[in-house]
């Protein structure tokens, strides 16, 4: 199992969602920011290093909002979803298609990835889909 971390990162009742790119799996699907725990590092270190090389922002990773396990027909992750906040940076594309800033009514209009299905349920669940 491939350990991966994401971050839920918001902003005037919005939270940031990114665009995967056509050439990778589950390419120009939308998903949180984040990637694979490298050996050595904890999830969180993770989750610094990859908000910093794909989007060129340095986080500050608060709680666990939740964790999920998905198994692909190519892989099985195990995925931890945290809350964060951007400290320093402005957000570049240095590997997505796109970025996005979405509130959660706004869930249904975007194709994500499957293991980030059963998150946006609890995110609409939490902070409500009206909005």
């Amino acid at each position: 199992m491939v350990e991966v971390v994401a971050a839920l990162i918001w902003q005037d009742n919005k939270f940031l969602i990114c665009q995967r790119p056509a050439h990778k799996a589950r390419g120009l699907l939308w998903e949180f920011v984040g990637g694979k725990v490298e050996k050595g590092e904890s999830k969180q270190q993770a989750l610094i290093r990859e908000c910093r090389e794909e989007l060129g922002v340095q986080i500050s990773v608060g709680e666990v909002f939740m964790e999920v396990v998905h198994e692909y027909p190519d892989i099985c992750v195990r995925l931890t979803l945290f809350n964060a906040v951007i400290k320093q940076g402005v957000l570049q594309k240095l590997e997505h298609n796109d970025i996005k800033w979405i509130s959660p009514s706004q869930i249904g209009l975007y194709d994500f990835c499957p293991a980030d299905e059963e998150i946006l349920q609890r995110i609409i669940a939490t902070y409500g889909g009206s909005n």
